[in-house]
């Protein structure tokens, strides 16, 4: 059987694809260099150049080769055209809300952040959000689109955040989508911190692409990956730890997230972890710090003989500030050695997991429009 030929329309979008590819990496690029460095002729990288200026989507730069006295001729430079195409990767948490604006290039062209403060009610995170949009907007412009991690559970078909029942934080039920509809012109996308931070373990680390990730903090939290995937659940609420039962002080059984209030390790009136007073208690070499420590390792390991039996992961990857401290991760694996189909544990790898996932996001998208612009 005969194979189909490209279209004259498919060679034509292909080249213009790796001419755009060639001007992200490289900045800006003459029509012989873009040849060479495409693999096409000089005539088929020019006609790819002039359909793309035509389009508004590369520009003469007004640049110059040196060329005349023997040197060849005077080549133009090429650049991306138009204002700057920009992603924002914002990161949203009680405590206050971070963004970054980002560039076709990977450059971060803007940056803001403000508190909302240890307490904040939902109002007041909502409108750190959108002092942060304001900022961000006015600094580097409107973006393409916009990727968002936030620190609770978010609904995946609307973006929403979802407030549990004796949920750590008081986000509640936030909607980045609508509220960054103003500045934000294409889509935004919203997934929690864990889920982000799994997916950035992911890319930087060769130990295989099915494993669990847990994220011990002021929360608690869990993301499995399964063959290079996120598993997010049908609402995506998967990975909610906090109310899986387990063993708590006195071999009672208890759910997760209530050892920390028997252990008086809770910030005051509220049900997220204290991980200063965390580490205070459970860190050292003192009889109480070690029976602390025990009891903290038993009520986790549970959680994690749970997840090996359900998801089988390779590996589990512990993150958060108080699950990579060592005294407490040498007690998770001692807790979890008893148990022989709880896999190796490994400390997280990855710093600032999240937001660095968030931004490798927003910058594959933004260099996908452009593409999709040239096809």
């Amino acid at each position: 059987m005969t194979a189909a030929k490209p279209t004259p329309d498919l060679v034509r979008n292909a080249t213009d694809e790796r001419v755009l590819r060639a001007l992200v990496r490289h900045r800006r690029m003459t029509r012989a260099e873009l040849a060479v460095e495409t693999g096409v002729s000089r005539p088929t990288a020019g006609e790819s150049v002039r359909r793309l200026v035509e389009a508004g989507l590369v520009a003469d730069s007004g640049e110059r080769t040196p060329g005349g006295r023997g040197r060849g001729r005077v080549g133009s430079y090429y650049v991306l055209a138009g204002p700057a195409r920009t992603a924002w990767a914002i990161s949203v948490a009680p405590e206050g809300v971070l963004a970054e604006a980002v560039d076709v290039h990977g450059d971060t062209v803007g940056r803001a952040t403000e508190n909302a403060g240890p307490s904040a009610e939902p109002e007041d995170v909502a409108a750190a959000l959108r002092a942060v949009a304001g900022r961000l907007a006015a600094g580097s412009g409107a973006p393409a689109l916009a990727v968002v991690s936030a620190a609770d559970p978010v609904d995946r078909a609307t973006g929403r955040l979802v407030h549990l029942p004796d949920a750590h934080f008081l986000i509640g039920e936030l909607d980045p989508p609508a509220l960054l509809a103003g500045h934000v012109a294409g889509p935004v996308t919203v997934d929690n911190d864990v889920n982000w931070a799994a997916r950035a373990e992911l890319a930087a680390s060769p130990a295989g692409d099915t494993f669990a990730y847990l994220y011990l903090g002021e929360g608690l939290g869990c993301a499995i990956v399964s063959d290079g995937r996120v598993l997010r659940g049908h609402r995506g609420l998967a990975g909610e730890i906090s109310h899986l039962v387990t063993t708590g002080p006195g071999g009672r059984a208890v759910t997760l997230i209530e050892v920390f209030g028997l252990l008086g390790l809770r910030h005051p009136g509220s049900t997220a972890i204290d991980p200063a007073r965390l580490l205070a208690a459970a860190t050292g070499r003192g009889h109480e710090a070690a029976t602390t420590r025990a009891m903290l390792a038993e009520a986790v390991g549970g959680v994690l003989t749970a997840l090996a039996s359900l998801t089988d992961p390779g590996h589990i990857v512990v993150g958060g500030p108080w699950g990579q401290d060592p005294d407490i991760f040498a007690a998770l694996q001692d807790a979890t050695s008893r148990n022989p189909r709880v896999p190796v544990l490994r400390p997280a790898s990855v710093p600032a997991a999240a937001l660095t996932a968030v931004r490798a996001e927003a910058l594959t998208r933004l260099r996908e429009t452009l593409l999709t612009a040239a096809r």
